[in-house]
Protein backbone atom coordinates (compact mmCIF):
# COMPACT_ATOMS: atom_id res chain seq x y z
CA UNK A 1 0.00 0.00 0.00
CA UNK A 2 1.49 3.18 -1.26
CA UNK A 3 0.99 6.62 0.69
CA UNK A 4 1.23 9.47 -2.20
CA UNK A 5 1.47 12.90 -0.91
CA UNK A 6 -0.99 15.21 -3.11
CA UNK A 7 0.19 18.74 -4.38
CA UNK A 8 -2.75 20.61 -5.93
CA UNK A 9 -1.67 23.89 -7.95
CA UNK A 10 -3.77 26.76 -8.09
CA UNK A 11 -1.84 30.13 -9.14
CA UNK A 12 1.14 28.40 -8.72
CA UNK A 13 1.02 27.71 -4.93
CA UNK A 14 -0.04 24.47 -3.31
CA UNK A 15 -3.40 24.33 -1.83
CA UNK A 16 -6.35 21.71 -1.01
CA UNK A 17 -9.77 22.16 -1.43
CA UNK A 18 -12.65 21.14 0.26
CA UNK A 19 -15.31 18.84 -2.12
CA UNK A 20 -13.38 19.97 -5.28
CA UNK A 21 -14.94 23.53 -4.27
CA UNK A 22 -12.35 26.55 -5.89
CA UNK A 23 -13.70 29.18 -3.88
CA UNK A 24 -12.95 27.04 -0.66
CA UNK A 25 -9.13 26.84 -0.91
CA UNK A 26 -6.60 26.52 1.75
CA UNK A 27 -2.78 27.76 0.70
CA UNK A 28 -0.45 25.78 2.19
CA UNK A 29 2.86 26.91 0.64
CA UNK A 30 4.11 29.59 -2.07
CA UNK A 31 6.51 27.11 -3.36
CA UNK A 32 4.85 23.51 -5.07
CA UNK A 33 8.78 22.88 -4.93
CA UNK A 34 9.35 23.02 -1.44
CA UNK A 35 6.32 21.11 -0.53
CA UNK A 36 7.70 18.71 -2.80
CA UNK A 37 11.31 18.47 -1.00
CA UNK A 38 9.38 18.45 2.03
CA UNK A 39 7.64 14.70 0.66
CA UNK A 40 10.47 13.81 -0.40
CA UNK A 41 12.37 13.97 2.62
CA UNK A 42 9.54 12.31 4.59
CA UNK A 43 10.09 9.22 2.12
CA UNK A 44 7.48 9.85 -0.09
CA UNK A 45 7.60 6.94 -3.39
CA UNK A 46 5.48 8.88 -5.55
CA UNK A 47 4.29 12.31 -6.18
CA UNK A 48 0.49 13.01 -7.00
CA UNK A 49 0.08 16.13 -8.86
CA UNK A 50 -3.00 18.02 -10.50
CA UNK A 51 -3.03 21.59 -11.89
CA UNK A 52 -6.42 22.63 -10.76
CA UNK A 53 -6.38 26.03 -12.61
CA UNK A 54 -5.97 23.54 -15.43
CA UNK A 55 -8.70 21.23 -15.03
CA UNK A 56 -11.25 24.43 -15.20
CA UNK A 57 -9.33 26.13 -18.24
CA UNK A 58 -8.85 22.73 -19.87
CA UNK A 59 -5.17 23.04 -20.83
CA UNK A 60 -2.29 23.09 -18.56
CA UNK A 61 -1.63 26.25 -16.78
CA UNK A 62 0.43 25.45 -13.82
CA UNK A 63 2.91 22.73 -16.26
CA UNK A 64 6.26 25.08 -15.25
CA UNK A 65 5.97 24.58 -11.96
CA UNK A 66 5.11 20.77 -12.41
CA UNK A 67 8.39 20.27 -14.78
CA UNK A 68 10.36 21.93 -11.62
CA UNK A 69 9.75 19.14 -9.61
CA UNK A 70 10.34 16.48 -11.66
CA UNK A 71 13.37 18.08 -12.83
CA UNK A 72 14.73 18.43 -9.32
CA UNK A 73 13.50 14.77 -8.53
CA UNK A 74 13.91 12.88 -11.74
CA UNK A 75 13.81 9.40 -10.24
CA UNK A 76 10.53 10.20 -8.19
CA UNK A 77 7.72 8.60 -10.32
CA UNK A 78 5.23 11.58 -10.57
CA UNK A 79 1.47 11.57 -12.07
CA UNK A 80 -0.38 14.46 -13.16
CA UNK A 81 -3.55 15.43 -13.45
CA UNK A 82 -5.93 18.60 -14.80
CA UNK A 83 -6.71 19.72 -18.02
CA UNK A 84 -5.22 17.16 -20.04
CA UNK A 85 -6.83 16.64 -22.84
CA UNK A 86 -4.69 16.20 -26.19
CA UNK A 87 -2.05 14.07 -26.86
CA UNK A 88 0.54 17.15 -26.93
CA UNK A 89 0.02 18.14 -23.54
CA UNK A 90 0.40 14.27 -22.54
CA UNK A 91 3.96 14.06 -24.57
CA UNK A 92 4.50 17.37 -22.87
CA UNK A 93 3.97 16.01 -19.50
CA UNK A 94 6.34 13.01 -20.75
CA UNK A 95 9.10 14.65 -21.58
CA UNK A 96 9.13 16.77 -18.98
CA UNK A 97 9.89 13.80 -16.62
CA UNK A 98 6.26 12.89 -15.89
CA UNK A 99 5.70 9.04 -14.98
CA UNK A 100 1.88 8.97 -15.64
CA UNK A 101 -0.66 11.22 -17.23
CA UNK A 102 -4.64 11.19 -15.62
CA UNK A 103 -7.68 11.90 -18.24
CA UNK A 104 -10.36 13.08 -16.20
CA UNK A 105 -13.41 14.59 -18.00
CA UNK A 106 -12.10 13.67 -21.38
CA UNK A 107 -12.44 9.84 -20.36
CA UNK A 108 -15.66 10.93 -19.78
CA UNK A 109 -16.96 13.55 -22.83
CA UNK A 110 -14.90 11.55 -25.60
CA UNK A 111 -14.19 7.79 -24.54
CA UNK A 112 -12.63 7.34 -27.72
CA UNK A 113 -9.36 9.33 -26.52
CA UNK A 114 -8.73 6.87 -23.80
CA UNK A 115 -8.31 3.87 -26.08
CA UNK A 116 -6.22 5.89 -29.00
CA UNK A 117 -3.80 7.08 -25.70
CA UNK A 118 -3.33 4.03 -24.39
CA UNK A 119 -2.07 3.15 -27.97
CA UNK A 120 0.08 5.99 -28.43
CA UNK A 121 1.57 6.11 -24.75
CA UNK A 122 1.08 2.43 -23.78
CA UNK A 123 2.14 2.18 -20.04
CA UNK A 124 1.60 6.02 -18.62
CA UNK A 125 -2.35 6.31 -18.87
CA UNK A 126 -4.30 6.86 -15.81
CA UNK A 127 -7.71 7.80 -15.79
CA UNK A 128 -9.72 9.66 -12.95
CA UNK A 129 -13.09 8.57 -11.62
CA UNK A 130 -14.33 11.42 -9.29
CA UNK A 131 -17.83 10.40 -8.35
CA UNK A 132 -20.56 11.29 -5.76
CA UNK A 133 -23.53 8.65 -5.34
CA UNK A 134 -21.68 6.49 -8.00
CA UNK A 135 -21.95 8.97 -10.69
CA UNK A 136 -18.74 10.55 -12.37
CA UNK A 137 -18.32 14.25 -11.67
CA UNK A 138 -16.36 16.37 -15.07
CA UNK A 139 -15.26 19.69 -15.40
CA UNK A 140 -13.20 19.88 -12.15
CA UNK A 141 -16.48 18.56 -10.70
CA UNK A 142 -18.39 21.11 -11.45
CA UNK A 143 -20.93 18.99 -13.59
CA UNK A 144 -22.24 15.73 -12.32
CA UNK A 145 -22.74 13.24 -15.31
CA UNK A 146 -25.08 10.65 -15.77
CA UNK A 147 -22.47 7.89 -15.64
CA UNK A 148 -21.95 5.03 -13.48
CA UNK A 149 -18.53 5.13 -12.23
CA UNK A 150 -17.80 1.05 -12.39
CA UNK A 151 -19.56 0.85 -16.53
CA UNK A 152 -16.51 3.84 -16.81
CA UNK A 153 -13.88 1.93 -15.15
CA UNK A 154 -14.94 -1.41 -16.53
CA UNK A 155 -14.84 0.84 -20.29
CA UNK A 156 -11.48 2.44 -19.27
CA UNK A 157 -9.90 -1.38 -18.45
CA UNK A 158 -10.44 -2.57 -21.40
CA UNK A 159 -8.95 0.17 -22.95
CA UNK A 160 -6.18 -0.55 -21.46
CA UNK A 161 -5.38 2.31 -19.06
CA UNK A 162 -2.61 1.60 -16.00
CA UNK A 163 -5.37 1.91 -13.03
CA UNK A 164 -7.82 4.18 -11.99
CA UNK A 165 -7.44 6.97 -9.22
CA UNK A 166 -10.96 6.64 -7.32
CA UNK A 167 -12.26 9.73 -5.42
CA UNK A 168 -15.04 10.35 -3.47
CA UNK A 169 -16.02 14.00 -3.74
CA UNK A 170 -18.27 14.08 -0.67
CA UNK A 171 -15.44 12.87 1.34
CA UNK A 172 -12.49 14.86 -0.29
CA UNK A 173 -10.93 17.66 2.13
CA UNK A 174 -13.17 16.52 4.33
CA UNK A 175 -10.77 14.17 7.00
CA UNK A 176 -14.04 12.65 7.66
CA UNK A 177 -12.54 8.98 6.81
CA UNK A 178 -12.56 7.12 3.40
CA UNK A 179 -15.76 5.54 1.26
CA UNK A 180 -14.32 2.49 1.77
CA UNK A 181 -17.40 0.39 0.78
CA UNK A 182 -17.04 2.29 -2.80
CA UNK A 183 -13.73 1.79 -3.22
CA UNK A 184 -14.08 -2.08 -2.64
CA UNK A 185 -17.05 -2.42 -4.57
CA UNK A 186 -15.18 -0.30 -7.41
CA UNK A 187 -11.88 -2.47 -7.17
CA UNK A 188 -13.70 -5.56 -6.96
CA UNK A 189 -15.77 -4.94 -10.80
CA UNK A 190 -12.02 -4.39 -12.57
CA UNK A 191 -8.66 -6.36 -12.71
CA UNK A 192 -6.73 -3.11 -12.62
CA UNK A 193 -4.89 -1.45 -9.51
CA UNK A 194 -6.92 1.13 -8.05
CA UNK A 195 -5.34 3.97 -6.02
CA UNK A 196 -8.14 5.41 -3.47
CA UNK A 197 -8.70 9.33 -2.93
CA UNK A 198 -10.51 11.34 -0.44
CA UNK A 199 -11.03 11.55 2.84
CA UNK A 200 -8.23 9.62 4.53
CA UNK A 201 -7.64 11.44 7.95
CA UNK A 202 -5.25 8.98 10.20
CA UNK A 203 -3.93 6.18 10.72
CA UNK A 204 -7.26 4.57 11.29
CA UNK A 205 -7.78 5.27 8.02
CA UNK A 206 -5.05 3.96 6.21
CA UNK A 207 -5.41 0.12 8.56
CA UNK A 208 -8.51 -0.05 7.31
CA UNK A 209 -7.10 0.53 3.52
CA UNK A 210 -4.36 -2.03 4.20
CA UNK A 211 -6.99 -4.78 5.42
CA UNK A 212 -8.59 -4.55 1.66
CA UNK A 213 -5.06 -3.84 0.05
CA UNK A 214 -5.68 -7.48 -1.46
CA UNK A 215 -8.76 -6.41 -3.77
CA UNK A 216 -6.75 -4.40 -5.96
CA UNK A 217 -6.27 -1.44 -3.76
CA UNK A 218 -2.58 -0.77 -4.21
CA UNK A 219 -2.17 2.99 -3.18
CA UNK A 220 -4.31 6.04 -1.58
CA UNK A 221 -3.77 9.62 -2.05
CA UNK A 222 -3.80 12.04 1.20
CA UNK A 223 -3.22 15.64 1.23
CA UNK A 224 -5.01 17.72 4.00
CA UNK A 225 -4.24 15.10 6.26
CA UNK A 226 -0.60 15.91 5.46
CA UNK A 227 -0.85 19.77 5.83
CA UNK A 228 -3.30 19.87 9.11
CA UNK A 229 -0.92 17.24 10.51
CA UNK A 230 -3.66 14.39 11.31
CA UNK A 231 -1.01 11.88 9.49
CA UNK A 232 2.20 11.90 9.65
CA UNK A 233 3.73 10.50 5.87
CA UNK A 234 7.00 8.72 7.21
CA UNK A 235 4.60 7.06 9.96
CA UNK A 236 2.08 5.97 7.75
CA UNK A 237 3.60 4.32 5.39
CA UNK A 238 5.62 2.47 8.04
CA UNK A 239 2.55 1.26 9.16
CA UNK A 240 1.18 0.13 5.39
CA UNK A 241 4.73 -1.74 4.94
CA UNK A 242 4.82 -3.54 7.84
CA UNK A 243 0.60 -4.20 7.39
CA UNK A 244 0.96 -5.35 3.87
CA UNK A 245 4.40 -6.64 3.85
CA UNK A 246 7.12 -5.25 1.16
CA UNK A 247 7.14 -1.96 0.15
CA UNK A 248 5.13 -1.28 -2.91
Amino acid sequence: MLLIPAIDLKEGKCVRLKQGRMEDATVYAEDPLAMAERWVEAGARRLHIVDLDGAFAGRPVNARAIARITEAFPDLPVQVGGGIRDEDTIQAYLDAGVQWVIIGTKAINEPHFVSEVCLEFPGHILVGLDAKDGKVAIDGWSKLSRHDVIDIAQHVERDGVEGIIYTDISRDGMMNGINLEATVKLARAVHIPIIASGGITDLDDVRALCEVADEGIVGAITGRALYEGTLDLAEAQRLADELTGAPA
